[in-house]
């Protein structure tokens, strides 16, 4: 059998798998959003614009989420990225998952309660982008809006992204969005949580030495902070 063959054979069998991860991961990320929210002991960065921007609508996170991730990817458009499956996977999936999980967790009623929910939401938010970045179907929307920024500005990816969700932080504080010991955690711990998961999720290479459909480390510029 040809070496390109067998690869495209072996390729083919991993894309359940890849589908499997992607939608998983999607779905744990919004469920485990969910679960800071209901620790209020603040949120993820753009959790906090999200909750301040359903406080001043009126509609639900998982709506304002949507929407959100929607506007966003229309500033991909100047910038020239490119969606893929996943992009667009991510704007929908993941708000439809914050609402249904926001539906059946009640808020936590004491601290010892709010703490094992924002430790929950922390660590399956790690496993969960772990597990969409590893599936390799193009990065989420506001992910690539930080790629985007930093190729066209040649700035680092450090400062684009500190500038962003420094934006969205404020933004949403203003709006009514929370802000606390949840919003340090997160940001403190999110990093190095995903870096383990891209290991422990990663798609194994395929004959030629090469993971499938990949150029470079999963999520290399996406964590790299």
């Amino acid at each position: 059998m040809a070496p390109t063959t067998l690869t495209s054979r072996l390729r083919g069998r991993r894309l359940p798998r890849r589908l499997g991860q992607l939608y998983a991961g999607l779905v744990l990320y919004g469920a485990s959003s969910a679960l800071v929210v209901r620790a209020g002991l603040g949120l993820e960065p753009w959790g906090v614009l999200h909750q301040g921007l359903a406080e001043l609508t009126g509609l639900s996170m998982g709506v304002v989420a949507i929407a959100v991730g929607a506007l966003v990817l229309l500033l991909w458009i100047p910038m020239r990225e490119r969606p893929r499956l996943g992009t667009v996977s991510n704007v929908f999936v993941v708000g439809l998952a914050i609402d249904a999980t926001l539906a059946l967790v009640p808020d936590g009623r004491t601290l010892a309660v709010r703490t094992v929910l924002l430790a929950a939401g922390v660590g399956l938010n790690g496993m969960a982008t772990g597990l969409y970045i590893a599936a390799r179907f193009g990065p989420g929307p506001r992910d690539g809006l930080m790629t985007g920024l930093h190729r066209l500005t040649g700035r680092s990816v450090r400062l684009i992204r500190t500038g962003i969700e420094a934006a969205v932080v404020a933004t949403g504080f203003v709006l009514g969005g929370s802000v606390g010991v949840g919003t340090v955690a997160y940001a403190l711990a999110i990093g190095p949580l995903a870096q383990l998961f891209l290991r422990v999720f990663a798609i194994p290479a395929a004959a030629d030495g090469r993971t499938p459909d990949a150029a470079g480390s999963p999520g290399g510029a996406i964590l790299r902070r």
